[in-house]
């Protein structure tokens, strides 16, 4: 199989078919591939088609990587998500044409690049008020956007799912629910507060006003389903306004997925467990939610540090049962022979007559 044939398998035959992962996993593979054969052909000259599958080496992939991070300013994350995706692929060259394998294990060797450990960013409660505060909810924008962040911080659901979330997936009765569609296709649901109810029961009202009819819950002004990056787009909209209100965002970059990190966070802080955490976002693994713990540990040490000291900085009295007269009594025989030795005096100590 040619060169060619064996990327088209790789998408259409594993990762669509085999695999059933989503479009933005498949998309983000592409993009990898793409960026990895443009390498080679200007690495080796010629065009794509003409590319043999040996010459992505051990070497060339490792190049590439550095080449991300040098030419393109990618971070060590994203560097480590593109070898992710290069091992996928080499993965399924092994399973499907063996003389590739002994190829395919230099690649697997290859290891991911260190990076800071740099925890997820996270609001605090007034933080979310005043992002929230700058929505007005009284045009029918204004009241998808309010209840577009509402479910966002309500549900930590990724910026996709809320893209793709359509009516008849939520649920209003005396139990309010969302079932949301999440890697992979698999699904999970999630409770609703009241107020995101109320917020898009609202939307719905003045939608429907609108004579605006779609099965689609978030709308574009082109009354299309809104996309990931115009979400993000209102987001940082608030955002920027929320700043001038509260200055601890002017340094921060807020994205959709901020919200799932802050909910994650406020849930574990407000003592729910952390697999119950876990099933509400829908990780895979556990280690992923294990994350926010140390965040909040951080969060509850710097509140501590902010704490004044007790007794207004001063040392509180020493119990007297860590002084008793007996030690007291001793401490002093023991100064009073250390200076008889010396040969001085005690201040106002009698002299000795003859």
């Amino acid at each position: 199989m040619t060169f060619s044939h064996l990327v088209s398998a790789f998408f259409t035959n594993y990762m669509a078919s085999e695999r059933g992962l989503s479009d933005n996993t498949i998309a983000s593979y592409s993009d990898c591939m793409k960026l990895l054969v443009k390498f080679a052909c200007e690495r080796f000259g010629g065009q794509p088609e003409q590319l043999d599958i040996t010459q992505l080496s051990r070497d060339l992939v490792i190049d590439f990587l550095d080449d991300l991070e040098r030419t393109r300013k990618n971070g060590v994350s994203t560097r480590n998500l593109r070898l992710t995706a290069i091992k996928t692929f080499f993965h399924f060259l092994a399973r499907n044409v063996p003389q590739l394998m002994h190829l395919s294990e230099k690649i697997q060797a290859i290891r991911e690049k260190r990076a800071d450990n740099q925890p997820p960013t996270c609001l605090t409660v007034p933080e979310v008020d005043a992002i929230l505060a700058q929505i007005d909810p009284g045009t029918v924008l204004g009241a998808r956007d309010n209840a577009m962040l509402q479910l966002l911080y309500n549900t930590g659901a990724r910026v996709q799912e809320v893209a793709d979330l359509t009516i008849d997936k939520l649920r209003f009765d005396s139990a309010a629910l969302v079932t949301l569609t999440g890697k992979g296709n698999k699904t999970r649901v999630v409770p609703l507060r009241q107020e995101t109810v109320e917020a898009i029961t609202h939307y719905l009202q003045l939608r429907r006003k609108k004579g605006i009819e779609s099965n689609h819950l978030f709308l574009n002004i082109n009354q299309q389903p809104i996309t990931r990056f115009g979400i993000g787009r209102r987001v940082d909209k608030y955002t920027q306004k929320a700043r001038r209100r509260c200055p601890s965002l002017r340094h921060r970059r807020v994205t959709p997925h901020v919200f799932r990190h802050t909910i994650a966070l406020h849930l574990l802080e407000a003592g729910n467990n952390i697999v119950d955490v876990q099933n509400w976002l829908g990780h895979e693994d556990l280690k992923t939610t294990s994350q926010y713990i140390e965040i909040s540990i951080e969060r509850k040490r710097a509140a501590l540090e902010k704490l004044p000291p007790p007794h207004c900085g001063e040392l509180p009295e020493e119990p007297r049962w860590k002084k008793p007269e007996l030690m007291e009594f001793l401490c002093k025989l023991s100064r009073g022979a250390m200076l008889r030795k010396s040969g001085s005096r005690p201040k106002n100590a009698p002299r000795a007559t003859a």
